[in-house]
């Protein structure tokens, strides 16, 4: 089923993919008592473009989701859906807890798929609560695709609460990816498991937050050490990372200075609310120089 499709006035004709494809649910989420949209792919999307990229998301949603929050260079097209997929973040002693609305947008199939966006060369798969079908990661032509895995490493309980959930699919969509991106929050308890994942893929992040990353290339651990700033808002910050890193070892085809982007960019996005930090292509390469000055 194709879906509905934003016109994007840059690219009248369309005729070409976008650089960057980003698949997963655009959301709504309430957060101290506020609600602005949402969603990992809505993140990484904005993060290619406010790099440079021309990007694409492959979504679905409700009516009620506001399309004109997002930047009118992105190119969203949407599947039809009845609901916007919901999150409500509850603050707690012990930390954050999720809840999940009983209501969400309808899954992401390889059918979803414009043709023209096939050939585009970066796509990251990126579902929020397990929506994004396995086989996607084989739906594209010549593509570098990556997996931000949280949602698929969650479920909804029946009172709502967003809980851990074992990655059953994982056999079948790691021989796709040549990334993936999991963060220390996601995979709590995990350990081996998490590990064995990394051994299957080209290159791999494990993001944790204020305490920086691993980096895996082909199988061989590295630490990237975070770049320090005063943090407001965390949200979306591993996406930011995912999408930074992939813009930049695309581009330079250098993982570790891709790495080192994705830390300085992903840090940078936590110092404002939402989508606000998202750094461009000059603020990231400021932050970059004194991340290697501070070497």
């Amino acid at each position: 089923m194709l879906g509905d499709r934003r016109a994007i006035p840059e690219r009248p004709g369309l005729a070409a993919a976008p650089d960057f494809v980003a698949i997963g649910h655009l959301t709504l989420d309430r957060i101290a008592g506020t609600l602005r949209p949402g969603g990992a792919a809505l993140y990484a999307a904005v993060t290619a473009d406010r790099l440079g990229l021309s990007a694409g998301i492959l979504t679905s949603h409700g009516d009620d989701f506001p399309l004109d929050a997002i930047p009118p260079r992105i190119e969203v097209v949407s599947v039809p859906s009845g609901s916007t997929t919901t999150f409500t973040h509850v603050a707690e002693p012990g930390g954050r807890r999720l809840l999940a609305s009983r209501e969400v947008a309808t899954p992401l199939q390889p059918q979803d798929v414009p043709e023209d966006w096939r050939s585009a060369p970066l796509v990251l798969l990126a579902p929020v609560l397990g929506e994004v079908d396995g086989t996607l990661a084989r739906a594209f032509d010549d593509a570098s695709v990556a997996a931000a895995a949280q949602g698929w490493l969650r479920s909804r309980q029946p009172d709502g609460t967003v809980a851990p959930a074992p990655w059953e699919d994982a056999p079948l969509v790691l021989p796709g990816l040549q990334a993936l991106f999991v963060s220390d929050e996601d995979t709590r308890g995990l350990g081996d498991e998490v590990q064995e994942w990394f051994q299957h893929v080209p290159i791999g992040a494990f993001t944790a937050g204020r305490h920086g990353a691993l980096l895996f290339v082909n199988g061989e651990r590295y630490d990237v050490r975070p770049l320090r700033v005063s943090e407001m808002d965390e949200t979306g910050a591993g996406d930011v990372f995912a999408a930074a890193f992939l813009a930049h070892y695309h581009r330079d085809g250098e993982p570790w200075e891709a790495a080192a982007a994705a830390a300085c960019a992903a840090a940078l996005s936590v110092e404002r609310p939402g989508l606000e930090g998202i750094p461009d292509a000059a603020r990231l390469a400021s932050a970059l120089a004194g991340y290697h000055k501070d070497l």
